[in-house]
């Protein structure tokens, strides 16, 4: 027979969003942003009842309390601001008729990062190709030469791929060939030589004085670096020499190398994570990270985590985060979908995502869809890369100027944080390795170039105009506001975005379509826009400067790839 309860609990709180895997994960938020939480509040009989969201700082011991509404029957609403970098906890006090009261049982927590995490334009640059001559190995002098380019450009983050010494021992040569000629480079993700490791600056790259002086340029250009933490090594290590217990050994002697499929890095070894001395090699892999966090680096570019036990990156990024809050985690974990969430649900604090390889509207449209619009957008922070020296996607291979145009457009307005790599982006570089490559042609992960800047078929004024319609539009500061609208023509893909406070509106109509002009009827939600049906308003190219008198939900657009292939249009109602 069982037992009678020991106390009657007459309040049920249920369904509370945004909730992760009943507070086994935080929410994330940035800097100013709202914490909205719902919940199903209820009672047994009819008494009134009153509802309060508690939530404090982790350097708070008060709870500060907003009262929750009553939005429809049993389903509750309240909101609270966080000014804090670091984790807040928030929960629900319930009180009714007879002293009843109950309280959510669970703690819940977000991360707060700083705004960079929700927004921001990064740009990827190899420091050895900045010389102005070629065949000269370029410098972190050189770098620094480009940098106010940069800015000028409107990026935000300039990321750096390894600045470490190279190993020779199996060093790839061209093309990703398995053997390098006398003055190949090699690759910077084989890290290390007798120079040193992930704690040294390549020599050819300069000094680690030179680094610093590179982060003390960039902030004053108000420029983050972010330094890319590859956990692996070339045969050349000194870990390898030093900690041979570290690394996976097979029958014949050797260790073994790693593996991407279809990729196979010959000179490259990855960590063993579970080996026997596993607590001392995560306790050195996390020294890497104070070394540079020590040197000025707040914003990291983490390759391939998903190859690496996500306890470990918990552990880490735990750690990390709790003592300088404004630090940065790029995950480049572009795997499985689980994976890549899991990934993001653990701590990283942005992510790239599938956009190189989402190009139709449906495809668009389905995707952008899920991560903005499900429970994925608390804490999935997709950073859309248009390209990577390891990623040449095919509309860029085949489609031209045009396709590098339309692709950025979608890119910087899709996403509120969006990537290039570098000047062949720009030089709308197109060469692939094989017709059924998505590697670059004479890749610069495996040989110096010496890119021409300046040259008159650069999308450099393309690129800054997006970065200033980026900049000055808050509604594309956050992806909270996406919405997708209908066009009659499968070519065409139409979308808006829309501040918080509902004063900036921006629709982005894209041809997708690179070779041919493609033209069709809009049907705008205006219940989304917060426009009367049959209102007039004006939509202002952003791009352009043109300025058209629209009506009602149904208007026309005709997009020519070679001169408009998008509008970004401002809504302006008065």
């Amino acid at each position: 027979m069982n037992s009678l309860p020991s106390e009657i609990s007459r309040i049920v709180i249920r369904n509370l969003s945004p909730e992760l895997d009943a507070g086994r994960f935080a929410i994330k938020r940035t800097l100013g942003e709202k914490v909205q939480v719902e919940s199903d509040i209820f009672s047994d009989g009819f008494d009134a009842l009153s509802a309060a969201l508690k939530f404090r700082h982790i350097s708070e011991d008060a709870w500060t309390e907003v009262s929750m509404t009553e939005i429809s029957p049993d389903r509750w609403r309240g909101a609270f601001l966080v000014d804090k970098l670091g984790t807040y906890f928030y929960t629900i006090e319930v009180r009714g008729d007879r002293n009843a009261s109950a309280t959510y049982p669970v703690e819940l927590r977000v991360t707060v990062d700083p705004v960079l995490a929700r927004f921001g334009a990064w740009y990827e640059v190899f420091p050895r190709s900045c010389a102005n001559e070629s065949g000269r190995h370029g410098t972190l002098q050189d770098l620094a030469q480009r940098l106010p380019r940069l800015a000028e450009m409107g990026f935000d983050v300039v990321y750096l791929p390894p600045i470490h010494p190279i190993g020779r021992t199996s060093r790839k040569g061209k093309n990703n060939a398995l053997t390098a000629q006398g003055s190949d480079p090699g690759s910077p993700w084989g890290i290390g030589a007798s120079e040193g490791g992930h704690k040294a600056v390549h020599p050819e790259l300069g000094t680690l004085d030179d680094f610093r002086s590179i982060l003390t340029c960039a902030h004053k250009l108000n420029l983050d670096i972010a330094v890319d933490i590859a956990l692996q090594c070339s045969p050349d290590h000194p870990y390898v020499h030093d900690h041979p217990e570290w690394f996976q050994w097979q029958k014949d002697g050797t260790i073994r190398c790693a593996e991407s499929p279809p990729h196979r890095y010959e000179d490259i070894f990855p960590f063993d994570f579970y080996c026997r001395d596993w607590r001392a090699l995560w306790q050195e892999l996390r020294s890497i990270f104070l070394f540079w966090i020590e040197q000025g680096v707040r914003v990291f570019r983490v390759d391939n985590p998903h190859t690496k036990p996500f306890a470990f990156w918990e552990w880490l990024l735990s750690d990390l985060k709790s003592r300088w809050p404004q630090l940065v985690f790029l995950s480049e974990g572009l795997t499985r979908p689980n994976p890549m969430i899991q990934l993001a649900r653990i701590g990283f604090t942005q992510s790239y995502d599938y956009f190189p390889w989402r190009n139709s509207k449906a495809e668009l449209t389905k995707y952008y869809e899920i991560l903005t619009q499900s429970e994925l957008k608390e804490f999935f922070r997709p950073n859309l890369w248009l390209n990577t020296p390891q990623l040449l996607p095919l509309p860029l291979q085949y489609g031209g100027r045009p396709a590098f145009t339309t692709r950025l457009v979608l890119a910087a307005t899709l996403g509120a944080s969006y990537g290039i790599y570098g000047p062949p982006y720009e030089l709308c570089e197109a060469g692939a390795a094989g017709s059924n490559s998505i590697d670059y042609l004479n890749s610069e992960q495996y040989e110096l170039r010496c890119w021409n800047w300046d040259a008159p078929h650069s999308l450099k004024d393309m690129i800054t105009r997006m970065n200033q319609i980026r900049r000055t539009n808050p509604a594309l500061h956050s992806n909270d506001r996406l919405r997708f609208h209908s066009v009659d023509n499968e070519e065409i893909i139409a979308y808006t975005k829309m501040n918080e406070d509902k004063n900036n509106a921006i629709l982005t109509v894209v041809n997708l379509d690179p070779y041919h002009s493609q033209s069709g009827w809009i049907t705008l939600d205006m219940a989304v826009l917060g426009i009367a049906p049959e209102a007039q308003y004006i939509a202002s190219d952003l791009l352009t400067g043109a300025k058209y008198t629209w009506q009602g939900a149904r208007n026309y657009v005709d997009l020519n790839p070679f001169t408009s292939p998008a509008h970004v249009l401002r809504i302006e109602t008065h």
